[in-house]
């Protein structure tokens, strides 16, 4: 295994600063790189095994916290005054600046995302297909803008301030997404997908990645038996091993 370097970044942007994590092989040369979106109320640290994985074989990786996308987040920004569209706008950065780093080979830039971060990530790779090489959804939550619409049918239904799994998110969030229709916006992007999701996840319901599996042109889905809505340490290992061929055979 490669020796590897850990260090912490900073990435300003929109009047906020995005707080990651980038690894990294110990000696020189040009790598690909995976960029790691999280989920609800995720942290940069979520997905720090596979990183570490993936750095001991010859490829990089960047961890971030979305601003205001978790009560860890260190960004400053308010939980509600996060909105899927500024989650979109921090990934976007995280991605500009990944492509002037000295260490990395551009034409092998992958995106990765859990969860709510599956969904931001498709939302912003979606016109990217000259710029990212592959993308890989976890039970992305393509459902958030079906389940809240239903929730608050109406505009004037939304309140100020809703409070989910101990966070808050505003009204910004709410309305930004109500009616919209997630597949009405991705689906053009042309290089491969891999989507991995539990058949026993009680957030996102399995068709909705069995849809997205319809939507791509080239796209594989993997589904894990057994596993819910966050993966065991069984269906971590597995998806990291699957991950690192998916990189494998895409580059």
């Amino acid at each position: 295994m490669e020796k590897i370097i850990v260090s912490s970044i900073k990435i300003s942007h929109h009047n906020r600063q995005i707080d990651g994590i980038f690894y990294q092989p110990k000696r020189e040369g040009k790598y690909p790189i995976v960029i790691f979106s999280h989920g609800y109320n995720g942290h940069k640290s979520d997905f720090d095994y596979t990183a570490r994985y993936l750095a001991e074989r010859g490829i990089c990786a960047l961890s971030y916290t979305f601003c205001g996308g978790s009560t860890r987040d260190e960004s400053g920004m308010l939980t509600t005054d996060m909105t899927l569209f500024t989650e979109i706008e921090d990934l976007q950065a995280v991605i500009t600046y990944v492509k002037g780093l000295e260490q990395l080979d551009k034409d092998n830039i992958f995106t990765f995302g859990g969860s709510q971060g599956g969904l931001v990530t498709a939302l912003t790779v979606d016109d990217m297909s000259e710029e990212i090489k592959g993308m890989i959804l976890l039970y992305p939550a393509f459902c958030i803008a079906d389940d809240w619409s239903k929730r608050f049918p109406n505009i004037s239904d939304i309140p100020e301030e809703v409070e989910l799994w101990g966070m808050k998110m505003g009204r910004d969030f709410f309305e930004s997404i109500h009616g919209f229709d997630v597949f009405a916006h991705v689906g053009k992007y042309a290089n491969s997908v891999l989507v991995m999701h539990g058949d026993q996840d009680p957030i996102v319901a399995m068709g909705y990645s069995e849809r997205i599996a319809e939507t791509y042109p080239k796209v594989r889905l993997e589904v894990f038996p057994g596993e819910g809505h966050g993966f065991t340490e069984e269906g971590t290992n597995r998806m990291t091993e699957l991950l690192y061929e998916f990189l494998q055979e895409s580059r």
